[in-house]
């Protein structure tokens, strides 16, 4: 029922004048679909309050909670049509008042860790682009007939969530870099094995994929006292988003997942100077996949001490910074940040191993990332001891990764396994520190197991990547001309 809402929702908004893409889709669901979760979440605590035989204000006015001016219902617990907004009058009320009423939550919250401030914040980095009121009363009406009430709701929910995330990923321009694939996320969380009690940040949160699994993976790590999942919902999980519907879909992503009031920030985190982080700011694990590619101005460079544009290398000085002694990352990055001769690369390089220790490095294939072409290694790194030795495994698969092949877990179960004992194979080795030229600091992932001709791929293969890319093709000139 759910996936069907989904794709109602989103034939009802690809109609709409002020709707013109996957981004837009999302981000319009999810404001519609964060305030049907409020709703029923004030019903849950006003049914827990009457419970103890206390009172419930609530947080929304009455005038402005979802029964009363987007589904106000009959005797029969049908929408009451002659009570319901729709055309002209819904989008002047949304635009007019709802929004600015939700907008001051954020100056009137007592502070940053509440659900009232993440409705203030929210709503003051959003606007409403549902240009016809009928189609937004379309949308509200389906909308309405979900439930966020139990947690197989909530978890069927956070599921849905995710595709739409994933899919407006692959419908290319920049929501690719909104997310990673979940078995690679999961993969890496496995391997960096967090606990109860860590305080985890991710410092380009973009949907939160690696928050909601860390939160997912601890949760089903033991079973949790009360005292626990307080600590999961408050003091668990930190991230900072610059871009602001990324920074929207993230938080509703870990609402959906189940953090009720998640600490994600929206503000720009390679604008911090390293010099001002103190102890007090740091956190026990770091797991993120930075933007690569982007060029940052002159004086955020000067925030850190290896000057350079590339936004990858500056997040990762930054990562390196805000670990406590002791702290575990794992990190997405280009795969030539390993080998590239220019100062920044090989000074980073010798930042992060004398630093901390890099233990193991992931090498992934082309194709991991969908619409993207660029190659990647993950770093897994603790910080406070120099590396003495690195364990390299190289992902070699028998298939072309795409978006109708993608990455699955199973393709990583090797590693998983390997990585335990750092054990050799035919596609993992290890190499001692002192074998490394400390003039270029070079790291480049060259598989002693492999002669250079076995990485030639079959013909077979290589047709079979050509196919793929004519059918993505093919379904990109379609959703384009869909768009016309």
């Amino acid at each position: 029922m759910f996936e069907q809402t989904f794709k109602n929702i989103d034939d009802i908004l690809h109609k709409d004048a002020g709707c013109s893409s996957e981004l837009d889709y999302v981000e319009q669901t999810s404001w519609i679909l964060f305030l049907k979760y409020l709703d029923d979440l004030e019903k849950d605590r006003q049914t827990a309050a009457e419970l103890r035989g206390e009172d419930y204000s609530g947080i929304i006015s009455p005038e402005y909670r979802w029964e009363v001016w987007a589904a106000p219902k009959n005797g029969n617990g049908k929408i009451d049509y002659h009570k319901a907004l729709t055309g002209d009058d819904l989008k002047d009320f949304v635009d007019h008042k709802l929004f600015p009423y939700l907008k001051k939550f954020k100056a009137d919250a007592s502070s940053a860790d509440t659900i009232e401030y993440k409705i203030g914040e929210i709503f003051s980095e959003l606007k409403n682009k549902i240009q016809s009121g009928y189609n937004m009363r379309e949308v509200i009406n389906l909308v309405d007939e979900l439930r966020f009430r139990s947690s197989a709701e909530k978890h069927e929910m956070s599921h849905l969530y995710e595709d739409k995330i994933k899919n407006m990923g692959n419908a290319g321009r920049n929501g690719g870099e909104y997310y990673t694939p979940r078995p690679l996320i999961r993969t890496i969380i496995k391997v960096v094995a967090p606990r109860i009690g860590d305080k985890i940040y991710d410092g380009a949160v973009g949907s939160a994929g690696f928050l909601a699994e860390a939160f997912e993976y601890l949760k089903a790590s033991k079973q949790l006292s009360t005292t626990e999942m307080e600590t999961l919902q408050k003091r668990t999980f930190y991230g900072k988003e610059k871009k602001s519907l990324a920074y929207i879909i993230g938080t509703m992503n870990m609402i959906l997942h189940g953090i009720e009031a998640p600490n994600i920030l929206h503000t720009n985190t390679l604008a911090e100077n390293l010099m001002d982080i103190q102890e007090r700011d740091r956190y026990d694990v770091v797991l993120a996949n930075p933007p690569f590619g982007g060029k940052e101005r002159a004086e955020v460079q000067q925030n850190f001490p290896v000057k350079t544009g590339e936004t990858a290398f500056l997040f990762l000085q930054h990562f390196i910074k805000i670990l406590k002694a002791g702290g575990k990352g794992g990190v997405v990055i280009k795969n030539t940040f390993l080998s590239n001769t220019d100062n920044a690369s090989v000074s980073l390089r010798k930042l992060l191993l004398e630093s901390c220790n890099l233990y193991a490095v992931l090498d992934l294939p082309g194709g991991t990332f969908a619409g993207a072409g660029v190659k990647t290694v993950i770093l897994f790194f603790e910080k406070g001891a120099p590396t003495r030795k690195i364990w390299f495994y190289q992902l070699n698969l028998e298939r072309n990764l795409g978006k109708t092949n993608p990455l699955n877990e199973a393709d990583l179960a090797d590693f998983v396994q390997l990585q335990k004992t750092n054990a050799d194979s035919e596609n993992s080795w290890s190499l001692d520190i002192k074998e490394v030229d400390t003039s270029t600091w070079d790291l480049s992932v060259k598989n002693p197991h492999r002669k250079e001709d076995d990485t030639l791929r079959d013909p077979k293969m290589i047709l079979e990547e050509i196919n793929r890319l004519d059918a993505e093709s093919g379904e990109l000139l379609k959703s384009i001309q869909g768009m016309l």
